[in-house]
């Protein structure tokens, strides 16, 4: 056996650690960076003792490590989304599908979806009330919801009303379910187990009418990922299966809805206490007249994905005796934690870390090791493009169309749901309709005095 060597943590009890992190994650961690620097061991329950890191150089070299030598989290998301989910595969199973899925969410395929993503946007930003304060996530949900039925499933009439209706309910249980022990006993026909299972079994009835539909039709003319996965192939020449095109069409929803509504709100949450971040992202929309790319929101979200991100922590298992790591050597079955709130707090990686500041990423894109929204590595969200591209047509077409009226309020709180790190007041804003003229806005600014710090203190 190799000698371990890991820091100092926290001697709580488990069930006081894992109490403390579900109530304040994000408060917590900071505190016990205060307390024992860079990296520090914790005992949770369902991870158990696990190495927490916020090093760029530890962070980069778990991430360049082979499957080997770690590997992805168990229990996870694969647990309730099938055996055929990225998050359930290793090794070269993993890299084999991950081949597949890569790509329908690059070059001219995700070009095709933007138009997907502004109709969608125009028709909810429709339903927004004028001159009184409402919350944006639903809205944001909604948007995210829709276009991922629509450009990933291929769904239209019937199967995307009940698919609208059937999936978000799914994935929240099963993010819930999926950290928790499989019951022995038989399930109860109320347990939320045997719920699962039977919005699982309608889920893939639904994916077999619409592959049944796609390959009745003709794939060639379809842009959406479904077909697109109907046609690929492995290095082999076999197709994927129906059960693994099942398990990997809610894998992408899974992974990319709730996480980018979130982000988008957010957005609103920043950007309603930055108001001179908003006057220049109008002035840039109105130069583009309301269409293109645009290099300040491009900085802007990437700003709003490193103050808030919506997942804090992206974790590896170690998978053989004795792994060094910077400073460390782990056991086999030690589980490797990367903060990433630590991270994207460090003042040597960004200075002025506690300001809303997207120039930062005006003169430089962020290093994919210590800017970590998407996580890192092999594993990195495979839908991290599309996300962007979502997150930038829905900015840019809510900037075009209504003026977000700024605030002088306290930055909304963190609060958990779960998988993500949501606005607590869910991103409210107070909009009107912009005139033909697209005025610029020009409203009061937060006191002079009065400076808001991204970690939601005033100072």
């Amino acid at each position: 056996m190799t000698a371990v060597t890991l820091p100092a943590g926290p001697p709580t009890p488990r069930f006081v650690q894992g109490a403390y992190a579900l109530t304040a994650p994000s408060h917590g961690i900071r505190r016990l960076r205060v307390r024992y620097g860079d990296a520090f061991t914790i005992n949770v329950p369902v991870f158990g003792r696990a190495l927490v890191i916020s090093d760029p150089a530890e962070v980069k070299q778990l991430f360049t490590a082979g499957p080997e030598a770690v590997e992805n989290l168990d229990p996870n998301l694969g647990r309730v989304l099938g055996p055929g989910s990225l998050f359930a595969l290793t090794g070269d199973e993993h890299r084999k599908q991950r081949k597949l899925l890569v790509p329908p969410f690059h070059g001219r395929r995700l070009a095709a979806y933007e138009k997907i993503v502004e109709d969608e946007t125009v028709r909810e930003l429709a339903s927004w009330p004028q001159g009184r304060v409402f919350a944006t996530l639903p809205s944001m949900m909604r948007i995210t919801i829709n276009v991922i039925l629509r450009a990933v499933f291929g769904a239209e009439g019937a199967e995307f009303a009940r698919l609208r209706a059937l999936l978000p309910p799914l994935v929240t249980l099963g993010s819930r379910l999926a950290v928790l022990p499989v019951p022995e006993l038989p399930f109860g026909r109320l347990s939320p187990w045997n719920r699962f299972r039977a919005m699982r079994r309608e889920y893939d009835a639904i994916v077999e009418r619409l592959i049944a539909r796609a390959t009745g039709e003709g794939l060639d003319e379809r842009d959406d990922v479904l077909a697109l996965l109907l046609q690929s192939r492995y290095e082999d020449g076999s197709r994927m299966s129906h059960g693994q095109i099942a398990d990997q069409l809610l894998t992408l929803l899974a992974a990319g809805h709730e996480t980018t509504a979130t982000t988008l709100a957010w957005a609103v949450e920043r950007l309603r206490r930055h108001p001179a971040v908003l006057r220049e992202l109008v002035t840039e929309v109105d130069a583009e007249g309301g269409a293109g790319g645009g290099a300040f929101r491009d900085a802007t979200i990437l700003e709003v994905q490193r103050t808030r991100p919506v997942i804090d922590l992206v974790g590896r298992v170690v998978r053989t005796d004795g792994y060094r790591l910077g400073r460390w050597t782990l056991p086999e079955g030690y589980t490797v934690i990367v903060s990433v709130v630590l991270l994207h707090d460090d003042e040597s990686l960004f200075p002025n870390a506690r300001e809303f500041d997207p120039s930062r990423f005006l003169q430089a894109r962020p290093d994919l090791y210590q800017w970590i929204p998407f996580g890192g590595g092999t594993r990195r969200c495979i839908g991290a493009a599309f996300a962007t591209l979502e997150m930038n047509v829905v900015l840019r077409t809510l900037l075009r169309d209504l003026t977000l009226m700024p605030t002088t309020e306290r930055d909304e709180r963190w609060h958990s749901r779960g998988i993500t790190n949501a606005p607590a007041k869910g991103g409210r804003a107070i909009v009107r309709r912009r005139s033909v003229t697209r005025e610029v806005v020009h409203s009061a600014r937060p006191p002079a005095d009065r400076r808001h710090t991204s970690d939601g203190r005033d100072r």
